[in-house]
């Protein structure tokens, strides 16, 4: 069963028999919107980058992106950079695979961010979604849908945190503006 998170939720990601995951996947997907012209209406292409960046201690020390596909130590990865979206009609156009068994202990959290490379902003963007997925069966656990519109052109999307011995992940929803995840870390930082 899905649950539909709203801005600032949070759940637990632990299964429904009470054991913990140990794979999940944050997916991304999103259409260009279509825009009325004089003659009919046509899309725009727009490049969408999903990036994790990994905390130890509120301090970054490590991200994962279209150009560093890989966590240094490979417990995070990113499959790989879609240009246009779409592509999945409805499913994810990018995704990041996080094995959190392989996290190293020192990382106690994990930021999921979008970001509008090409500088289009969100008003330009529908059927924006951010989903975490338990990679061993392929239910989805959570999705986040961005809410259309905004002159902005990236999102603090959502994070997973340790807690205890296992994991959460709070939906965080926050526009900001940049067109990497470097010109994102001041707006980062207080979800800390």
């Amino acid at each position: 069963m899905t649950v539909n998170m709203t801005k600032g939720q949070a759940i637990s990601l632990q299964k429904a028999d009470g054991g913990t995951l140990t794979a999940v996947r944050m997916g991304l997907g999103w259409q260009a919107a279509k825009r009325r012209g004089l003659f009919g209406s046509r899309t725009r292409e727009i490049d969408l980058d999903a990036s994790a960046v990994l905390f130890a201690d509120k301090q970054p020390v490590d991200v994962v992106f279209f150009r560093h596909l890989q966590s240094d130590d490979g417990s995070v990865k990113h499959t790989g950079d879609n240009l246009v979206g779409g592509a999945g009609q409805g499913g994810d156009d990018e995704s990041i695979l996080v094995d959190l068994q392989r996290v190293p202990v020192h990382i106690d959290q994990i930021v999921f961010t979008v970001n509008s490379f090409t500088g289009q902003t969100f008003q330009e963007v529908e059927n924006a979604f951010c989903r975490i997925v338990d990679e061993t069966n392929g239910q989805e656990l959570a999705r986040y849908t961005l809410a259309g519109g905004g002159q902005y052109t990236a999102q603090i999307m959502a994070k997973v945190s340790r807690v205890g011995g296992g994991w959460q992940m709070t939906a965080l929803g926050t526009p900001a503006n940049g067109r990497t995840f470097q010109d994102l870390m001041p707006a980062i930082l207080p979800h800390l």
